[in-house]
């Protein structure tokens, strides 16, 4: 698998690259490194044992999988909360709400049900830092590591199961409305007919809920997971089934998620697509006109299009920029003090609200943004022209040869003199793939697909 963290958490074949044993040893050697870096020392010092939530997305592979990581856990005198079936989001959340010292999903997002991961989330609800899991990388591989671990001095975990909090997740969500007024018998989204499509994922059962609590007329699609059927032709990544939906039952607006729920996009009622960065547009200005935008300033990444950078230059809301990953857009949100920040991806971080990506949050508040100013999700998209985007993966590759390949830089040198002010090109290695993504920005739709398609050769050859 390479190096074992990527941009979000460890991935890759259930058990194949990702088995019942690494699953394990990796939650103990999460424990021996949290415990060591004083993160249990509260807990301990009490008299009591840690406490980690564990819960997962409903592929088949995360029954086996989380069986594993509380073993790894109550193996190593962690008490476990097994949350079972839960938006990762809502694990970050509960995490922090509990006073937990760690957090874990299991779920590979928006990837086939093949695949499966494993996320960790610090006390607190944040994704644990590079550093730590680099730690944790070394003491797997170390003769000292896991396998070999003492039974812990005060006992075993206890292992409790914990699926009724996904309610207080909910009425989190709900209480996040302006006024709270989901959460005092007012209906934020009443009068909107929204089609939500779950992914067959982790959100299959809450979001249907929170939006139909809201106020809103809901119609779920993408909600009856059989473990094998996780996004595949719905969800995020299949807005073609959403967009069908909509059209079909005439509603106001649909929503799409991803296996795990912390992304969400959106199509309006013409069955138009609403991507990321016109939803962190929407919301943005939205918060602006309230005061409620620290600094004016909103955190993107280098993929985000030139289109949104536009708008919000129009309306005098600065840009940050960082590298492509949630949690780099978390840190620089942190970093500056800023309370929204998101991805073309759908990852839209309201930082007052939670503390990683979270696409139920994000589908309340863009829905009551449209319910509250009185006008179609269209004309709020419209805030943004989007620039000709293309977007090519090129799967199969080794991204450490690609990175330093001279022919393929000298390539996207000659596209960046081509296109000039005009466009845009990035090309890098995914963080949860074995792929590297071409994406070429230019006002003439023609010419970034022939760019794209040169860097696409470009990338081929340097394999």
């Amino acid at each position: 698998m390479g190096r074992l963290f990527g941009t979000d958490g460890v991935r890759g074949v259930a058990g194949e690259d990702l088995t019942g044993r690494l699953a394990m040893d990796l939650a103990a050697a999460t424990a021996a490194v949290l415990r060591d870096s004083g993160a249990f020392a509260t807990a301990e010092k009490a008299g009591q044992r840690p406490v980690a939530l564990v819960g997962r997305d409903p592929r088949a592979s995360g029954e086996f999988l989380e069986a594993a990581v509380v073993a790894g856990l109550a193996g190593s005198g962690v008490d476990v909360l097994r949350l079972g079936v839960m938006p990762t989001p809502a694990v970050a959340y509960l995490t922090s709400e509990l006073g937990a010292e760690l957090g874990v999903v299991l779920s590979a997002s928006h990837n086939p049900a093949r695949d499966n991961g494993i996320k960790l989330f610090a006390r607190g609800g944040f994704k644990l830092a590079d550093a730590a899991e680099d730690e944790i990388a070394d003491r797997l591989t170390a003769d000292e590591g896991p396998r070999k671990s003492v039974p812990p001095a005060a006992g075993f975990g206890r292992v409790t199961d914990a699926a009724a909090e996904s309610e207080r997740y909910t009425n989190h969500l709900l209480a996040s409305l302006p006024d709270g007024s989901a959460t005092h018998g007012r209906a934020p989204l009443a009068g909107l007919t929204v089609v939500v499509d779950c992914a067959h994922g982790a959100a299959s059962y809450v979001s249907p809920r929170a939006l139909h609590r809201a106020g809103a007329e809901v119609i779920a699609i993408g909600a009856e997971p059989d473990g094998l059927n996780i996004n595949a032709g719905c969800g995020s990544t299949h807005l073609e089934t959403l967009s069908a939906a909509v059209l079909k039952h005439g509603a106001d607006a649909g929503i799409a998620h991803d296996g795990d729920a912390d992304r969400c996009l959106a199509v309006d009622a013409d069955g138009v697509v609403v991507d990321g960065d016109q939803i962190l547009a929407v919301l943005a200005l939205a918060l602006s006109d309230q005061d409620r935008l620290p600094g004016n300033t909103v955190v993107a990444t280098v993929m985000s299009n030139l289109g949104f950078r536009v708008a919000m230059r129009a309306a005098g809301i600065t840009v940050v920029e960082t590298g492509v990953g949630d949690r780099y857009v978390l840190e620089a949100m942190r970093a500056g003090h800023y309370t929204l920040g998101g991805e073309q991806s759908g990852h839209i971080i309201m930082l007052d609200h939670a503390t990683t990506g979270d696409g139920l949050l994000t589908a309340l508040h863009l829905l009551a943004t449209t319910a509250r100013q009185g006008v179609p999700l269209a004309e709020l998209a419209a805030v943004m022209t989007k620039y000709p985007q293309v977007l090519i993966n090129v799967p199969g590759v080794d991204k450490a040869r690609v990175a330093a390949s001279l022919e393929l830089a000298a390539a996207v040198a000659s596209a960046e003199q081509e296109l000039g002010t005009t466009g845009r090109v990035l090309v890098r290695a995914s963080g949860t793939e074995p792929a590297v993504r071409v994406m070429v920005e230019a006002a003439d739709p023609g010419q970034a697909q022939r760019v794209a398609d040169r860097l696409v050769a470009a990338v081929r050859t340097a394999m």
